[in-house]
């Protein structure tokens, strides 16, 4: 059975929501040419695939069966077509990098910029992911690496630590333990606490180490985004345990919310790199994979705010 990559990467584009008129004004071909096409893949394929639900079409119990397929072998053949051009160029290529939104204000940018100097032909495709346990890896599998804390047990992904981030406590500049250079988190036990929502690896790092402090935090307010918390911190509506302010990142700039020093045991998280077990990485994401591996070994991570 032959079927041409066209007539499956229309079927694709159209059961994804693109009209039959769009996909002929993108592929530059006639609207009559794409129906035919769609039929002879049907025909092929024994069944109808698609449907018509007033102008839009829609996927058939077994075209939605039959699109998986379609997408995992569109993406083989992608991957291989990248490989090739990237074996002929190895300085070329494009990275999928997803990463933690915490990260994107000092590390992520660190470790592109330092790579970007001695491979200047390689571009970024970056992605922001939440650090949920449950989310999918590396982006649903839209990305070559993930950066991140969270660190599931997943057999189909491989992780490796890349550094150790320390937690610290979040307060208001006029808070009576601003002025302290570090913290025993019992000391704040009857404060009101800011925080990441219950889903969020971080939330539940920061409630084990109040449990394990003695107390189970008065949480207020709860956001999606750690910028969201340190914004509430700073109206002085309460504390938060985030992570420790990077030099030359926004949240080291001297401002309404200062940072002393967590002294429980434990108030770190653990940064790591990961990316897919069962296949080999393209040519270009490898040798960022490599960039990132050597930087963490060296230990040349930006350093904390003082």
């Amino acid at each position: 059975m032959n079927m041409d990559t066209d007539s499956l990467r229309w079927f694709q584009q159209v059961a994804d929501g693109t009209t039959v008129t769009e996909v002929s004004e993108v592929e530059a071909v006639t609207q009559s040419g794409v129906s035919r096409a769609l039929r002879r893949l049907e025909t092929q394929v024994g069944t109808p695939l698609l449907r018509r639900s007033g102008r839009t079409l829609r996927m058939t119990h077994a075209g939605s069966v039959f699109k998986r397929h379609v997408d995992a072998l569109l993406h083989q053949l992608d991957d291989g077509i990248a490989a090739v051009s990237q074996l002929i160029e190895p300085e070329t290529g494009t990275v999928a990098v997803a990463f933690q939104q915490s990260l994107g204000t000092w590390l992520v940018p660190d470790l592109v910029r330092s790579f970007r100097a001695a491979h200047p032909g390689i571009g970024f495709q970056l992605t922001q992911v939440r650090d949920e346990l449950q989310s999918a890896a590396l982006d649903g599998g839209q990305a070559d690496l993930e950066i991140g804390t969270r660190r599931p047990r997943d057999p189909a992904v491989r992780t490796r630590r890349v550094a150790i981030e320390p937690l610290r406590l979040a307060v208001p500049g006029d808070h009576q333990l601003a002025s302290r250079p570090g913290i025993q988190l019992a000391e704040v036990s009857d404060e009101p606490f800011i925080s990441l929502r219950p889903a969020s690896a971080l939330r539940q790092l920061a409630d084990d180490l109040c449990e394990q402090a003695g107390f189970r935090p008065a949480v207020v307010f709860e956001g999606d985004d750690l910028s969201t918390v340190r914004g509430f911190v700073a109206a002085g509506l309460g504390v938060a345990i985030v992570p420790a302010p990077r030099a030359g990142s926004p949240e080291s700039a001297t401002g309404p919310v200062l940072y002393p020093e967590i002294l429980d045991t434990g108030a770190v998280r653990e940064i790591c790199l990961r990316w897919p077990a069962g296949r080999r990485l393209l040519p270009a994401a490898e040798l960022f994979r490599q960039h990132v591996i050597t930087r963490a070994t060296a230990g040349r991570v930006p350093a904390l705010s003082r």
